[in-house]
């Protein structure tokens, strides 16, 4: 349940992982139901002795700073996140490159890290994974979770909109692609392997309607 909003948010909005975890609250408008997409967190060698650390990046491209809609379980896991905050006396303590009011931070005030967030997924993995395999003991193959990372939420919300007849150049704005042809690579492997499984099952439908299943005619050269 501490980890869901987060993790709701990434696979309802298709957002990177720095940019979620750079939201702040300024970002988000709950009453119009749009989330301001304008900067990246980065965690890099600064070199020196600075080591690593956090920092600010703008867009690269101007198809990065883009707005993003936000369905409904999108909408009702802020206030579920701020609800846990307030509850355990979590709040932002952190700025970086003068921004603060980070969204989404630590039990210490601190914004997240990616390794952090992929660390959470793996125990949710191992947990369910682990539910499973005792519910269903000496049963003939569980369906267990792969192992995924932050990223793959991301590719799964681009295959949901290419599955649901998204827009191409809608599914491109809201990714924040600049190149429509890495949108296009995702679209088409998508549909793809839709059509072939809608004609699979349009297959079958045909066998049960027209009983071609039993029925197969001795077709001559001039019949044909």
């Amino acid at each position: 349940n501490h980890w869901y909003p987060v993790f709701a948010i990434m696979l309802g909005t298709g957002m990177r992982v720095g940019e979620i975890v750079g939201l702040r609250w300024c970002d988000i408008d709950l009453e119009e139901g749009f989330i301001n997409i304008n900067h990246t967190l980065v965690y890099y060698n600064r070199g020196g002795e600075k080591k690593c650390s956090f920092a600010i990046n703008t867009p690269k491209t101007a198809a990065g700073e883009r707005t993003i809609p936000m369905m409904d379980f999108v909408k009702e896991a802020f206030p579920q996140e701020k609800k846990f905050q307030e509850e355990n006396g979590i709040k932002c303590l952190v700025s970086i490159d003068g921004y603060t009011d980070f969204i989404f931070v630590n039990r210490y005030g601190a914004t997240q890290h990616q390794g952090t967030l992929n660390k959470a997924i793996r125990r949710i993995i191992r947990d369910c994974n682990d539910e499973v395999l005792t519910r269903y003991r000496g049963k003939d193959d569980p369906v267990l979770l792969p192992p995924f990372s932050c990223h793959s939420l991301r590719h799964t919300f681009t295959t949901r909109l290419c599955e649901a007849g998204v827009n191409v150049k809608v599914i491109q704005d809201v990714l924040g692609h600049a190149d429509i042809s890495t949108t296009m690579d995702i679209y088409v492997d998508v549909t793809k392997e839709l059509k072939q499984k809608e004609f699979h099952d349009l297959g079958d439908y045909f066998g049960q309607k027209s009983g071609l299943r039993q029925f197969t005619p001795n077709l001559t050269p001039a019949a044909t």
